[in-house]
């Protein structure tokens, strides 16, 4: 029954909110439409008419999704396999609001344009491929700074990949395969599967090395043989030496470097620390700097987008994390009134703020330490004891997340969005006890006083965590914590990391949300629970469990609520 109990305070107050953002439509959208149409739809597949130029007209056009119902602002076009002809589209720059573009599986030809960064600005999903497009992929895709995914695959592309490309900071999908391209992969793009590379004259990581042809001649190499190998060799000792000698102050010189920031505020070393809890000692942030050796990276116990955690050692044995904030463009009195609010945020599952302090450019946060470490160190690190992390502590901490979570989203005040929610922020005390960390940061990073901003300035979480919606809406919902918490549950059943599946085929390249997919969508779901959970009489559990993380990650958010029917247990 109280299992029961808290899986019904799970549903309301994980999927209650639905968040809406309006827009403003304008005409240009409806030329946009009507541009596009004229110039790639002879056949007239499309079947749009413009007799009606009411707000909300253009909406229920096929595969026109708008930011709102009931006004003309394209939010992304979905023209893909609607035996589209001629070249890219005109007029796209109309749609000055659009951010995904799919024309994939059409007979389009031509170049990509040169100039696309100026028709498509904010596109942030581009899928062109299977088309015949031809030509250089132009340099300008790369002024296209908040493309996540990029689709080139089977056109008729040539030349080499542009390595302006490297600027493109977001990208987590890029593919180029089966078209003509050749030289050198860009080094920023080696982290994509070798399969995305597939053209026959592409070398260099992730595919095999490049090499080079040498035209010395033979004579030549032979007469310098004799001599070079001498001085060679007594070069190469000389080297050796001076540079043994050396590894030490190099060592030195770039720890120092890695601290230089914690040396710029020694002389603030009287600065009192801020504390919100009567029973922590008053201190200074001399008292911080020597709890962690003067913030030196042996201390350091975690990095992520909001800054790095360092360990503090106080002189009566006792334990202190303090982090370390990223740069935030608040000002001191619009950091101190965060802090107050954030100070005041006390629930069994989050990590306590005990504390703060500011001295000069820095931002310091003092919290409660996690002596047990992260969730995802449990799950995911080899170094990490296994053997006691049988479901029912696995499902202790699944409440519990949800629990702090529910009560972040409906009985804080002001009610907090975490938008960064994953099993390295998950911490565990003695007894673990799950707490959720982070939570309130994302506002102290960056400005959240538009619908942009969110996208614009990085609000996306790890890799693996994303809901695929906030490509298209570039919003931060509850909906979004909801899509991470289901990752994080799939992550306790399955034992497995959000980005890589180790358990499923050489040949699958996806992520852990579509290995579920898959599985589910053919009935064999429970082929993705952890086997060092099986046969321990909790089958049922583990399959209800994976059923709640599910309906967390349905691709559309409106679905979210279907989780309802399977929450029993």
């Amino acid at each position: 029954m109280a299992v029961r109990r808290v899986s019904s305070t799970l549903v309301q107050a994980l999927f209650w909110f639905v968040f809406c953002h309006p827009c403003f439509g304008t005409v240009s959208d409806i030329q946009c439409l009507k541009r596009l149409k004229a110039s790639v739809d002879p056949n007239n597949k499309l079947d749009w008419t413009f007799h009606n130029n009411t707000e909300g007209s253009i909406c229920g056009f096929n595969g026109v999704e708008c930011w709102h119902p009931n006004e003309n602002k394209v939010l992304a076009l979905h023209l893909g396999s609607l035996g589209l002809k001629g070249q890219f589209p005109d007029g796209l720059e109309n749609c000055s609001s659009m951010t995904t573009l799919d024309l994939s599986s059409n007979s389009l030809s031509g170049p990509i344009p040169a100039d696309i960064s100026k028709r498509v600005p904010f596109v942030t999903s581009l899928d062109l491929s299977y088309n015949s497009f031809s030509g250089e992929i132009p340099e300008a895709l790369a002024n296209c700074s908040y493309l996540n995914a990029v689709n080139l695959q089977h056109n008729k592309l040539n030349g080499m990949i542009p390595g302006q490309l490297a600027a493109l900071g977001r990208l987590t999908q890029f593919n180029v395969a089966d078209n003509q391209l050749s030289g050198q992969i860009p080094l920023s793009l080696s982290k994509f599967p070798p399969s995305n590379f597939a053209n026959q004259d592409l070398c260099g990581s992730p595919l095999s090395n490049c090499t080079a042809t040498s035209s010395s001649h033979t004579g030549v190499i032979v007469g310098s043989a004799v001599g070079g190998a001498v001085i060679t060799l007594i070069v190469v000792a000389v080297i050796l030496f001076i540079f043994l000698r050396k590894i030490p102050a190099k060592k030195k010189d770039k720890d120092i470097e890695e601290n230089k920031w914690a040396k710029t505020i020694k002389g603030a070393k009287g600065v009192k620390v801020s504390m919100f809890e009567k029973s922590v000692s008053k201190m200074k942030l001399n008292d911080l700097m020597k709890a962690t050796g003067d913030f030196t990276k042996e201390n350091i116990i975690g990095t992520g987008r909001s800054g790095t955690m360092y360990k503090a050692t106080l002189p009566d044995g006792s334990f202190l994390a303090i982090k370390r904030l990223q740069d935030t463009q608040h000002s001191e009195s619009q950091f101190t009134s965060e802090m107050s609010t954030l100070g005041s945020v006390r629930q069994r599952n989050l990590v306590p703020l005990l504390g703060y302090c500011i001295a000069k450019n820095e931002r310091l946060l003092v919290y409660k330490y996690m002596p047990k470490g992260s969730l995802y160190d449990h799950l995911h690190q080899q170094n990490c004891e296994k053997k006691t992390f049988e479901w029912s502590l696995r499902l202790k901490i699944a409440i519990g997340t949800a629990k702090g979570l529910a009560w972040l989203h409906h009985s804080c005040n002001p009610r907090i969005l975490h938008r960064n929610i994953s099993s390295k922020c998950i911490l565990l005390d003695d007894d673990y006890e799950p707490k959720i960390s982070d939570f309130g940061l994302a506002r102290l990073m960056n400005p959240i006083d538009t619908h942009l901003s969110t996208f614009v300035n990085g609000e996306f979480g790890d890799l693996g965590y994303v809901a695929p919606e906030y490509t298209r809406t570039l919003v931060a919902t509850p909906k979004g914590d909801v899509y991470s918490f289901g990752v994080v549950l799939l992550e306790l059943v399955t034992g497995e990391e959000p980005t890589h599946v180790s358990n499923a085929p050489e040949n699958f390249k996806g992520s852990l949300v579509d290995w579920i997919t898959y599985l589910s969508n053919n009935s064999i779901l429970q082929d993705a629970v952890d086997k060092s959970l099986i046969g321990k009489d909790n089958d049922a559990e583990l399959l209800q469990c994976m059923k709640v993380a599910c309906s967390c990650v349905l691709s559309s958010p409106k679905k979210g609520l279907q989780c309802l029917k399977f929450i029993s247990f």
